[in-house]
């Protein structure tokens, strides 16, 4: 950078040299003066080559950091912060903002560094050559920088509101793209259609408006440059007339001049680009406001070998406060049992996975696994004893071996092992390249059924002690419910259990059933004594046509 900046003034000087050369016809003297000049551009463009070539890796090692850094941080996210963030929106600040910071870097670093220091030694230059001229154009440089500034902050605040319109943009064709099925089955392709219209035509004005800041900056600073530029010929005129300043003088300060002006156009749109880049910037430490999961201990305790036994006392949750949505909850879940938790939608149960995976804590009472309260474990080792088999399987592309190792170390024959506790070998084994065979986006290449033994396959590969099962079969027809439910009986074996079930047809074995309404435990037995009762879980049975004990 240095290099290049030094050879502005020698060229400088080699103009102010070349034109008297070409009025007095010395072809030898001119020859030998372009000569120079050629190996000083020679030199610099060298130079520039060398400083833009190695400034480009760390500006890209920047942007790579700042993506590894947040979406680190999105992983820490509160669910339920994350559940209300967009996805859409969230893919475009990893992906379009991160690369503009990149760029901004990059092009502060190699081209608005070396234009500043460009203006600084070409200025000095300007001074030693003529300070009267270069003291007039310098009364112009607040002007100038005024107006910069002005379109600059204008530009920043035009390109936070085209960035919010491009991720909305982003978000509606991610869920667009997602729902095509139902849009197609509802007939519903005008009404979004419609509303792709209006996104997209509000992104272009959003657009517009800032490529015409943009617009509108290059004339209106274009303009005070020309004037400066004639006010000093002007002056220039004067002084010659007066014997105040000779030809070869002016050859100088003219060329000074000119390559003053490259350089300011450069910080110009250099600044703009800054100002976008700061937006995006700003946009991306937004997540690192999000509330983040509570972190471990610092005293985390370590768990050795755990059997199972949950405890649940005095347990109270809510997510806002005044709105309870577990109130007081006391349960004792013994070692390898299985409890079933019923109730109508908005009871707390999906809650109560949240908190015993320590997604959430409570705000009052505790949970004890073998006597010991989670909130004193490392998250990931409780993590590890405790496995999800959720309502509805999300699978990432790749090859099933990779789908049901997720991201553990387990040799093949651990694998298989757990594929066949879920059932789910003997398909596996059936397609073209068995484990190696690729699972495309969301595993549409599987029924629902397969995908969900795979889901039990990879909770039940670490051995969990835990199991927590989100009504695995709600969603399945009959075949596939027999075939999942054969795995997940063998899963379930010497395990705790613990089943969300909106089918009530399908916790009837369970040792314990406990239903739960507005957060409260309001009964507690088997299927029998229950039905026996004659209250809530009798009823909600009845509704589902599932056929009682009779009463003793």
């Amino acid at each position: 950078m240095v290099v290049y900046v030094g050879s502005f003034p020698v060229l400088v000087s080699l103009a102010g040299e070349l034109f008297p050369a070409l009025g007095s016809k010395d072809l030898s003297r001119v020859l030998q003066l372009i000569a120079q000049a050629v190996l000083i551009f020679a030199v610099q463009k060298l130079a520039q080559f060398g400083q833009d070539s190695l400034l480009a890796e760390p500006a890209l090692l920047v942007s790579q950091r700042l993506r590894r850094e947040l979406f680190s941080t999105l992983q820490r996210v509160e669910l339920g912060a994350l559940e209300k963030l967009s996805a859409g929106d969230l893919t475009y600040r990893l992906t379009e903002d991160a690369d503009r910071v990149s760029e901004v870097l990059y092009k502060t670093i190699h081209d608005t560094v070396p234009s500043v220091l460009q203006l600084l030694v070409v200025l000095g230059t300007m001074l030693w050559l003529d300070w009267k001229l270069t003291i007039a154009i310098l009364l112009l440089a607040p002007v100038i920088v005024w107006l910069i500034s002005l379109f600059g902050a204008q530009v920043m605040r035009a390109t936070e509101r085209s960035q919010k319109k491009v991720s909305e943009l982003a978000g509606l064709l991610g869920e667009a793209i997602e729902g095509l099925p139902l849009v197609r089955a509802f007939a519903a392709e005008p009404w979004l259609q419609d509303r792709f219209e209006q996104e997209i035509s509000q992104h272009r004005q959003a657009r517009q408006r800032t490529y015409l800041l943009v617009a509108l900056q290059h004339p209106v600073v274009g303009i005070i440059e020309v004037i400066g530029l004639f006010a000093v010929l002007g002056l220039a005129a004067w002084r010659i007339e007066s014997g105040d300043l000779t030809i070869p003088g002016l050859s100088s300060y003219l060329t000074g001049l000119i390559v003053l002006i490259d350089p300011i156009a450069h910080v110009t749109n250099n600044f703009n680009e800054f100002q976008q880049g700061q937006a995006s910037l700003r946009r991306l430490r937004e997540i690192e406001q999000e509330p983040l999961e509570p972190s471990d201990p610092a005293d985390s305790v370590s768990l050795g070998d755990v059997k199972g036994a949950l405890s649940l006392e005095s347990l109270s949750f809510h997510y806002v406060k005044g709105q309870t949505v577990l109130d007081r909850l006391d349960l004792q879940v013994p070692a390898g049992s299985v409890l079933a938790v019923v109730g109508p939608s908005g009871a707390g149960k999906s809650t109560l996975f949240s908190l015993l995976l320590r997604f959430n804590t409570a705000q009052q009472g505790s949970i004890l696994l073998d006597g010991v309260d989670i909130s004193s474990m490392r998250s990931r080792e409780l993590r590890q004893r405790v496995a999800l088999v959720p309502q509805r399987t999300t699978v990432f592309s790749g090859s099933i071996a990779e789908a049901i190792r997720f991201g553990r170390r387990a040799t093949h024959e651990q694998m298989v092992s757990a594929a066949r506790l879920a059932n789910a070998d003997d398909f596996i084994q059936a397609l073209p390249d068995g484990y190696n065979t690729k699972l495309e986006e969301r595993g549409s290449n599987l029924s629902g059924g397969q995908l969900q033994r795979i889901a039990i396959a990879r909770a039940v590969l670490g051995d969990p002690a835990i199991l927590l099962l989100d009504e695995a079969t709600s969603a399945l027809d009959a075949e596939a419910e027999a075939a999942v439910q054969l795995g997940l009986n063998r899963a379930m074996a010497d395990r705790t259990v613990i089943v969300i079930a909106h089918r009530l047809a399908t916790v009837q074995e369970a040792d314990k059933i406990v239903v739960l309404e507005h957060g409260r435990i309001v009964e507690l037995g088997s299927h029998a004594e229950l039905m026996n009762a004659y209250g809530r879980y009798r009823d909600l049975c009845e509704r589902q046509i599932i056929r009682g004990v009779e009463v003793t």
